[in-house]
């Protein structure tokens, strides 16, 4: 039944029995994993070395059970359930096929409990995964632990931020939440010195200490909303865009990194944010399917110009765009 499990692994399987039936025999456990009685009691002595406390009773009526206190969940995957779940650890952290790396090190510690038939594949997709190349960077678990307490407990936070120029400012903030978003993950947070909401790249934060202020965070806060809300401010184009479309109509087809909407009348809705890219961005207008004009926003306008123009030579002769299209000289 149990024919390919390694001894480490049947007597993780042998916890998981005893945990499910306290009181469980010899005899029962011999039967459910395939092997003596002799050999449970091996087995036994593997799970108490490795510090979990199994207490037994002698008799007719006696067996196993773990110590009170103790409750150790033991790690049985199929080869399905191990391979999904490193391949989810790769995905998202590229550097788990290090074992130096704390995800690498914690997914050593899984495999070297598993099954040869099931470790044997997981290790290949690790070994697959080493020659990736490099990530962008990844926070510290150290630092995203202490964010992420901080948040629960509404505990103010200095830091020091390491900005676009390389450069380290001290800040105080207060944490409202830690978001992830496209594989980046940020902190949401207030500062004391700007006096207004910030989205911190949790990578670039250098080192945190938790003070002994509170505070209380918005009561109506939608972390993933106003994360990126926030993203879409603060760039060099400013950008605000009247669409002839109700609010309902529209939200659903702007992304909210492109700004703030607000409805103007029932049948008009403001786009307002900012861009460092303006041909990207009119590159996202193009799912509004509703009229839209720019206000004030001149290098948006050019870019959404010069888009119009390479659209219509895309279909039609150079010559009839320019208007000389059937003009002799």
């Amino acid at each position: 039944m149990h024919d390919d499990l390694s001894p480490t692994s049947r007597a993780l399987l042998l916890l998981e029995l005893i945990q499910n039936s306290p009181g469980i025999g010899a005899s029962r456990l011999a039967e459910r994993l395939g092997v003596s009685e002799r050999a449970i009691g091996r087995y036994v002595g593997i799970v108490r070395e490795a510090g979990v406390p199994i207490e037994s009773t002698r008799g007719p009526y006696g067996g196993y059970r773990v110590g009170r206190g103790a409750r150790v969940p033991p790690l049985m995957f199929t080869t399905t359930e191990a391979l999904a779940l490193v391949m989810a650890a790769l995905d998202g952290h590229h550097n788990a096929a290090d074992p130096a790396d704390p995800v690498g090190s914690a997914l050593g510690k899984i495999m070297r409990v598993l099954p040869e038939s099931v470790a044997s594949p997981v290790d290949a997709v690790r070994r697959i995964s080493a020659g990736r190349g490099q990530d962008p960077p990844t926070p510290e678990p150290e630092t995203t632990a202490t964010l992420v307490q901080a948040c629960t407990s509404n505990r103010s936070l200095r830091l020091v931020y390491r900005v676009n120029s390389g450069a380290e400012h001290p800040m105080e903030v207060d944490p409202w939440a830690v978001v992830v978003r496209h594989g980046r993950w940020y902190l949401l947070c207030w500062s004391h010195a700007k006096d207004a909401r910030r989205a911190l790249r949790i990578d670039r934060i250098r080192s945190v200490e938790l003070l002994d202020g509170t505070f209380t965070p918005p009561a109506d806060l939608n972390p993933k909303q106003a994360l990126e809300e926030q993203l879409s401010e603060g760039w060099k184009y400013r950008v605000e865009v009247v669409i002839d479309a109700a609010f309902d109509d529209v939200a659903p087809c702007i992304p909210r990194a492109l700004g703030r909407l607000e409805a103007i009348t029932p049948t008009t809705t403001r786009l307002t944010g900012s861009t460092e890219n303006p041909g990207w961005y009119v590159g996202q207008l193009t799912e509004i399917y509703a009229p839209f004009r720019f206000v004030d926003s001149p290098e948006v306008q050019a870019a959404a110009e010069r888009l119009g123009r390479r659209l219509l030579e895309s279909v039609q002769p150079a010559t009839e765009v320019n208007g000389s299209a059937g003009s002799e000289g």
